[in-house]
């Protein structure tokens, strides 16, 4: 395998995943208690822990199957969509973890934006990605599918989780 090949095959649309990934490392401890893992973590049926888990992982196992480029015009637009929806993302964090006891983090909507905004830079990506690294024919609605179906899954644990607290 030759350096050009390796290349390839390391650009892939996991890059994406990775300022929030180091985002969500660093700062969870800082979220409120309720984001906390012993909190967040317990009591959550099995269907939904299971569920919200393995569409992550499928969700994350594509993106390594997807080539990173902004080429076309519709992977500028989600390339912008990927940087907004991350900005929204950070934000959301960033409220909950300053003002926690604002009317905003209090409520269902502020409490739950870390769970929907991902939304925002998940079809971002959906719409950067234009192939696999294999012979699947390509179609971003199996990528925005999934992710649809993690962040169901991901929505209905932080509402149980605001009901439970608040």
């Amino acid at each position: 395998m030759n350096l050009i090949t390796i290349k390839k095959y390391l650009l892939n649309c996991f890059l994406l995943t990775l300022p929030i990934m180091i985002w969500n490392m660093l700062l969870t401890n800082k979220l409120p208690k309720a984001f906390q893992s012993e909190i967040f973590w317990n009591d959550i049926p099995s269907f939904l822990t299971y569920g919200e888990n393995v569409s992550r992982i499928i969700v994350f196992a594509l993106t390594f199957l997807m080539p990173l480029s902004i080429l076309t015009s519709r992977q500028k637009k989600g390339l912008f969509i990927y940087i907004g929806g991350t900005i929204l993302y950070f934000t959301s964090w960033l409220i909950l973890i300053y003002i926690p006891d604002s009317k905003w983090s209090y409520s269902i909507l502020g409490f739950m934006a870390p769970a929907y905004t991902p939304l925002l830079w998940l079809t971002g990506i959906g719409l950067i990605g234009n192939s696999y690294y294999f012979n699947l024919s390509y179609s971003r609605w199996l990528f925005i599918g999934t992710s649809l179906v993690f962040l169901i899954f991901h929505n209905f644990h932080t509402l149980t989780i605001y009901f439970r607290t608040h």
